[in-house]
């Protein structure tokens, strides 16, 4: 059976993560909504690090997904083919909107996301992983990029006394488009915290065992350094979910995985199919980028109901990143601020980790299924 609605038009969001849930929220006034994820709640990835070394935030960084919208419903299920806008879920319901969004996000490594759709599951696997962390003195971070670099700092701000390296192929911390003043900033903070950095050599191979957990890890650089841990943690990795697709979107998906869209976030030439956030190839992997691509999206799409002209193209968002080194440490780069040090990382972000402004987000009564 079909479901589609005709009382508005209707909208399905396939993916509960920060692009799909806040396009879901945004037009949940205007049109019939339904926002689909295999999990019963949004999981603050941005916050993962902090719940790793302080696990009362366990408590706090999971949002129940059926608060979220007000008028619209939200079905735990995932996509097991999408064609069009046909949508097939596992339950074998189908869904044929007015409008398919997909936002289905991507797999990253454990614990900075979660690879289990539970959110008890889940708490139960950081809780031992930072049982394992207590219990090593000696801690390998694979991966010098934002996640590395916040894990270190987070780890370091709990457990001064533990031994920390970063190790990474690349010549210098923070791969990507921000300013050297940004690298040296943070490699200052990295060296007073007394974090190792072993870069600009490939590892001869990943440690055999398992990350998050307590092992004895010995390996070395092409360039012949020995490391030893007694856990390590995988900061590297990211791989589009985008498997589901058929037909003619199956034909969009990139050698990588990704969706490639057009100027309007659009797939394959589809007509009202939109890919946002982690997915799309249309800019850089980050929480920013997402959600400019759902405000665009969500734009669009309310342009389109009303009536109105105006179509906007997608213009990528420009540099900007916040790494936080613990509550107090860190430093970023935003636009028209520039480079900016502890003080202002720590009050933008390395406090709250943002969480009460997502907590507002899910003030809705529980939802319809």
């Amino acid at each position: 059976m079909i479901d589609n609605s005709e009382a508005r038009p209707s909208v399905v969001v396939l993916g509960g993560g920060y692009a799909g849930f806040k396009l879901a929220k945004s037009l949940d006034d205007l049109a019939d909504v339904t926002l689909v994820d295999p999990s019963d709640t949004f999981m603050h990835n941005a916050a993962s690090w902090r719940t790793l070394v302080e696990p009362d935030w366990l408590d706090r960084i999971f949002l129940p997904l059926d608060r979220l919208l007000t008028h619209g419903r939200f079905v735990r299920d995932h996509a097991v083919a999408v064609d069009g806008r046909l949508v097939t879920l596992a339950s074998g319901r189908q869904l044929e909107p007015d409008y398919l969004v997909l936002a289905t996000g991507s797999y990253y490594p454990f614990p900075a996301k979660s690879d289990v759709p539970d959110a008890e599951k889940t708490r139960a696997k950081i809780r031992d992983a930072h049982d394992a962390l207590r219990g090593a003195q000696r801690v390998l971070v694979v991966g010098a990029g934002p996640a590395g670099l916040e894990l270190a700092g987070e780890i370091k701000a709990v457990f001064p006394g533990k031994h920390v390296t970063i190790a990474d192929i690349s010549p210098d911390i923070l791969p990507g488009p921000f300013d050297q003043e940004l690298r040296e900033e943070l490699r200052a903070q990295l060296d007073r915290l007394g974090i190792e950095l072993k870069l600009g050599s490939p590892l001869t191979a990943l440690p055999d065992a398992e990350p998050a957990t307590l092992a004895t890890i010995a390996i070395t650089t092409e360039a012949g350094d020995q490391l030893t841990a007694d856990i390590w943690f995988r900061c590297f990795g990211v791989v589009p979910r985008t498997d589901y697709l058929t037909g003619q979107l199956a034909a969009a998906r990139t050698d990588r995985g990704y969706v490639h869209v057009d100027d309007y976030l659009r797939v394959g030439g589809v007509d009202r199919v939109y890919a946002i956030g982690d997915i799309a190839d249309a800019d850089r992997d980050t929480v920013g980028s997402a959600n400019a691509q759902a405000e665009l999206v969500s734009a669009n799409i309310r342009n389109e109901i009303t009536g109105a002209a105006e179509r906007l193209a997608y213009q990528q968002v420009p540099a900007m990143v916040i790494v936080p080194l613990g509550p107090d440490g860190g430093a970023g780069q935003l636009p028209g601020m520039g480079v900016f040090g502890a003080g202002t990382a720590s009050g933008i972000k390395g406090k709250t980790m943002f969480m009460d402004t997502y907590a507002e987000m899910f003030d809705a009564p529980a939802g319809r299924t």
